[in-house]
């Protein structure tokens, strides 16, 4: 690389046992190890680089997004392997997306392109509490009222 161009980014996240990790990483998720230099480790599988490391690099629980060709066969794969997932591929604007969690509770969002203009799904955030988006594009915590729709007052039409 020359100049001023920049390369591929790569998330440090915070793990309480190296060892640990790097099973979950390798064994679960089909990363490979790159090197290890202490409390740091590198894993990458395919063109996507991820460094693990104790101590206070990184704040708990990151969560990253990586792309994917097909997030339904990487589902698929996980899934049989035994990773945690956190919430199962769904639809949005960005991505059709999955989320799997680390033992340390880092998210890995794991996306592809959307499905065209097939259904949004609700979401899941850092706290577990699921999100359902609405006509009008508000996001609303399910269970939480609808909100009017528009032209619409919360009494009746407005």
């Amino acid at each position: 690389m020359s100049g001023t161009g920049w390369g591929a980014a790569a998330p440090i996240l915070r793990v309480r046992d190296l060892d640990a990790s790097l099973e979950y990483y390798l064994k679960v998720l089909g990363f490979k190890q790159d090197w290890r230099a202490g409390m740091v480790a590198s894993v990458t599988r395919d063109r996507c680089c991820v460094f693990l490391c104790t101590g206070d690099q990184s704040a708990p629980r990151m969560w990253v997004w990586l792309g994917v060709p097909d997030v339904r066969a990487v589902h698929e794969e996980l899934k049989a392997s035994g990773a945690m997932i956190r919430h199962a591929p769904t639809n949005f604007e960005w991505a059709l997306e999955m989320q799997v969690a680390d033992p340390d509770g880092n998210v890995l969002r794991i996306g592809s392109e959307p499905d065209g203009d097939t259904s949004r799904g609700e979401w899941l955030d850092a706290s577990g509490r699921t999100w359902r988006r609405f006509a009008g594009g508000e996001w609303t915590e399910a269970g939480a009222p609808q909100p009017p729709a528009p032209g619409h007052s919360a009494h009746g039409r407005g």
